[in-house]
């Protein structure tokens, strides 16, 4: 084992015997919210020190088990070089276990996202592929119990969406959709398409990790224009009657959202606010990204044909994404929600990519 990984997991053994300690004087008891974020560290750190030390353990018998190599007595020797084998074994996987436990877990990997999915490219068929994508998302969210909720969205004339803005809720929503934002492309015949002709049409997406309520963004009121407007979605008579739409402006940012989906002016105000604490955490998030890194995995980019993550060829069958060199033949599977598939290998490159910078 390397001295630096070895000194970054001494430290965690330090210091969850540290947090163990802490956790036990009565002033810190007394203490809720400091109990509580202690706890939480200790959750997080006490089963890596656990692994560490048993790793050491480890470590102290194959030491042992090479001295035996050495005994006068041939049995007690062919013993010792059984043990040494097996052990080196078990050191190896271990090492690895706690390399893969080294690796930082993204705090908002928990968090519910905002979905935002726009036409770039293409007319009515990249509204259509708008379309296609809320719904394969939707089936995605289906199958692993989370919750979608319309915040906004602006039909296309024949089909789909030009802008379709969702709240996405449930466990580990984060960690599983934060590597679709980018455009995403698509070629095939579209259905209003007269003569037979491949189409590429682009649509962008973006996964916005919702803000706590506890200010990780923090908003002047004095910096926001808020307008309410009648909904033009769905409602029968109510639309006509009240401006339940809000329509709220980040001034210094120029960020705007609007939320029109509930009929309640208050729910709408609150889904909107809710959604500027993400957009402006994302911006933030954004910006010390780029000052640390010199490309970003997750780029939404202008929309353009030539800019894109994910590729869609329905006459071939076949979704490649871009950013891992994956192709596979099972675009149907993929747009239908079966989005494990291609979602699967890139939490396995991200993983093997912070797994590189700390080895």
């Amino acid at each position: 084992m390397r001295d630096a990984i070895r000194q970054r997991l001494e430290q965690a053994m330090d210091r969850a015997d540290e947090l163990s300690r802490l956790l036990a004087q009565p002033e810190v008891l007394a203490r809720t919210d400091q109990f509580r974020e202690l706890s939480v560290e200790y959750a997080r750190v006490e089963p890596l020190a656990s692994a560490f030390r048993g790793w050491l353990q480890l470590e102290q018998e194959l030491r042992s088990a090479r001295d035996m190599a050495t005994d006068p007595d041939p049995d007690v020797r062919e013993m010792a070089g059984q043990e040494t084998v097996t052990l080196e074994g078990k050191l190896a996987s271990g090492e690895a276990d706690l390399l893969l436990a080294l690796v930082p877990v993204d705090p908002l990997d928990e968090a519910n996202v905002f979905l935002e999915i726009r036409a770039a490219a293409g007319g009515d068929e990249a509204a259509i592929f708008a379309g296609d994508l809320f719904r394969m998302y939707c089936r995605y969210a289906e199958a692993r119990g989370w919750q979608v909720e319309v915040l906004s969205e602006s039909r296309g004339e024949h089909g789909g969406y030009r802008e379709i803005i969702s709240r996405v809720a449930g466990k580990g929503v984060y960690a599983r959709l934060k590597f679709e934002s980018g455009t995403h492309r698509v070629q095939r015949v579209p259905a209003t398409e007269a003569q037979g002709r491949i189409h590429t049409s682009t649509c962008t997406v973006a996964i916005l990790p919702e803000a706590e309520e506890v200010a990780t963004v923090e908003i002047n009121p004095a910096d926001l224009r808020i307008d309410t407007y009648r909904s033009s979605g769905a409602g029968g008579q109510h639309v006509n009657k009240t401006d339940s739409a809000v329509r709220v402006t980040h001034l210094p940012t120029g960020i705007v959202v609007e939320c029109q989906e509930e009929r309640s002016q208050h729910k709408n105000r609150s889904r909107a606010m809710a959604l500027l604490r993400a957009r402006l955490l994302g911006a933030e998030r954004e910006r010390q990204q780029q000052q640390t890194a010199a490309t970003r995995r997750l780029q939404v980019g202008t929309g353009d044909r030539s800019e894109r993550i994910r590729t869609y060829n329905f006459p071939q069958g076949r979704i490649t994404d871009h950013r891992i060199e994956l192709t596979l033949y099972r675009v149907e599977d993929v747009i239908n929600g079966n989005l494990d598939l291609v979602v699967d290998p890139l939490a396995s490159e991200y993983r093997s990519e912070q797994l590189a910078e700390i080895a």
